[in-house]
């Protein structure tokens, strides 16, 4: 007798744990934790420019961004980091006027090597300065057209492998160079990130938390298909944007039995968006979870001071609090307020600071879940088809066009 089946019993948590470490010696990001940072911070050490930017877009810029952005203010960096990844002709100019271009060594980040936008920038900043192995950097796959570029142009160039995708590669040169150019320890980075690492194929903490959320996600997602992201520091603006990329482009996908998946991402920040999405959250559609996350020491102590305002006194209780207290009692409010509801999912996640080794350990978890939810999804969490298909659209169009004007 001969049988075939379409049917896609729930998996245990042994099951998606199992398929995720065969996964692992194929899926290059789980390995990014162990690599060897010598010739990236050797190469950092060489630079003279006080300027670096970055031409890429998306997965290429988001990761990176995400991290510098969150330690900017609390580390003394050496250079400054700029990121040019919108074709928007006004963001170009305003961006470029107050850099001095002589000054500045460009890292062109594609991992095909032929993304429009990084090439359309590139070409532009060309116009504008000699780009060659004197102030340009490239990081792509080692057979792209941009890697031939860089080769035949004596430009320095460092690999993205082939296994390991865009929106998962900021613990790879993508993310590890310019972070370690502009001062940011990348050892310290890796490290947050294998504590995850261990933890999860370890079996403990990280395991049980990510089995356990994604599990929910997946299982509710016809109820609850809105994740909602509310970090509560604004130095977390680039990670949510990085969030947003991550589970969107990830998890929206036709499953093995043809049935469209997705779960929504949202990232707002606290307290700025308890006066305007929360009541969205509070009184709204019962169709979203909701994450908090906060940061436990900000290692900085400003504080309200005592200044007596006519017609204030009845707000003196909020003098003399640091600003990082209040920040965190926000955060308490809020998510006692929604606990209170009794119907919407809701998980806190507390980074212990503002440092390398806590941002690198949460964007490691988040990569980890997307991974997880694929599983239980039946998803392929590292290709990207709707996106491609927009691609090779634009491409016709603009080929069309050129023709048109010949």
């Amino acid at each position: 007798m001969n049988y075939q089946h379409n049917f896609n019993p729930a998996l245990s948590d042994e099951d998606i744990f199992n398929q995720i470490v065969k996964e692992k010696d194929y899926v290059g990001y789980y390995n990014l934790v162990f690599s060897d940072t010598s010739e990236y911070k050797e190469y950092a050490k060489s630079l003279k420019q006080k300027n670096i930017i970055i031409i890429g877009i998306g997965g290429s810029t988001l990761g990176t961004y995400a991290i510098y952005k969150f330690l900017k203010h609390s580390k003394k960096l050496s250079k400054k980091l700029f990121f040019l990844e919108t074709t928007d002709p006004i963001d170009i100019k305003s961006k470029l006027e107050n850099i001095d271009l002589e000054d500045t060594l460009f890292i062109v980040i594609s991992k095909s090597g032929t993304t429009i936008e990084t090439i359309s920038i590139f070409k532009y900043i060309h116009s504008l300065v000699t780009c060659d192995k004197n102030n340009t950097l490239v990081i792509t796959e080692n057979d792209s057209k941009l890697h031939e570029y860089a080769k035949i142009n004596s430009i320095k160039s460092f690999d993205i492998a082939k296994n390991v995708g865009g929106r998962f590669s900021v613990f790879s040169a993508v993310g590890l160079v310019p972070l370690a150019i502009v001062g940011i320890d990348i050892d310290a980075l890796l490290l947050g990130a294998k504590d995850i690492h261990d933890s999860f194929f370890n079996k403990t903490k990280t395991y049980e938390r990510v089995l356990k959320k994604a599990r929910f996600f997946v299982e509710y997602k016809n109820n609850f298909n809105i994740n909602v992201v509310f970090s509560y520091s604004s130095r977390l603006d680039g990670f949510n944007q990085w969030y947003i990329q991550l589970w969107g482009e990830s998890l929206g996908k036709v499953d093995i039995n043809s049935t469209r998946q997705g779960l929504t991402p949202i990232g707002i920040i606290g307290p700025i968006d308890q006066h305007s999405f929360l009541q969205l959250i509070v009184e709204g559609r019962r169709d979203k979870t909701v994450t908090v996350i906060k940061v436990h020491d900000f290692y900085n102590h400003l504080k309200i001071p005592h200044i007596k305002l006519d017609g204030f006194e009845e707000l003196d209780y909020i003098d003399s609090i640091e600003f990082s207290a209040l920040i965190n009692k926000q955060a308490d409010a809020t998510i006692e307020s929604i606990n209170n509801l009794n119907d919407i999912p809701c998980d806190v996640l507390t980074i212990d600071s503002i440092s390398e080794k806590s941002i690198a350990s949460l964007m490691y978890e988040y990569e980890l879940l997307t991974s997880v939810c694929a599983k239980f999804m039946h998803i392929n969490a590292y290709d990207q088809p709707g996106v491609e298909a927009g691609k090779s659209i634009l491409k016709q169009k603009l080929k069309a066009a050129k023709n048109t004007q010949k």
